[in-house]
């Protein structure tokens, strides 16, 4: 059975005083769709003139809210317990973060926002 996986640019997270118009976070529009036991890679990219950025990823199912699935920082790599890291991973690179999804299940199927903060780092 096929899963569609659904990612989109959402949040950026920064205080008035930080925030210059030069922080930008981008995933690919459309659909990925997979079958179970697959592994997806959802891609996500960002610019930013903070030396230290926090990047996070979300699932949001329909008709729910966005679930913290992990944070990603030069210094920090956790994840929510519900989205251990033997099938939800995310390496933080130069200018990139893709979510990694391992062993795909029929309840992947959602849409998957990354968003980036420098400012308030708290889940």
């Amino acid at each position: 059975m096929s899963s569609p996986l659904t990612g989109l640019s959402f949040w950026m997270f920064c205080s008035s005083t930080e925030c210059k118009g030069e922080e930008k976070v981008t995933q690919p529009p459309g659909d990925v769709i997979l079958t179970q036991g697959q592994t997806a890679t959802l891609k996500c990219t960002f610019s930013t003139t903070y030396s230290d950025p926090y990047l996070f990823w979300y699932k949001q199912e329909v008709n729910s809210y966005p679930k913290f699935i992990l944070r990603r920082s030069r210094y920090v790599a956790d994840n929510s317990p519900e989205f251990v890291k033997d099938r939800f991973d995310a390496e933080l690179k130069d200018s990139s973060v893709p979510l990694m999804i391992q062993d795909l299940h029929v309840s992947d199927s959602a849409v998957y926002y990354c968003a980036l903060s420098v400012w308030n780092n708290d889940v």
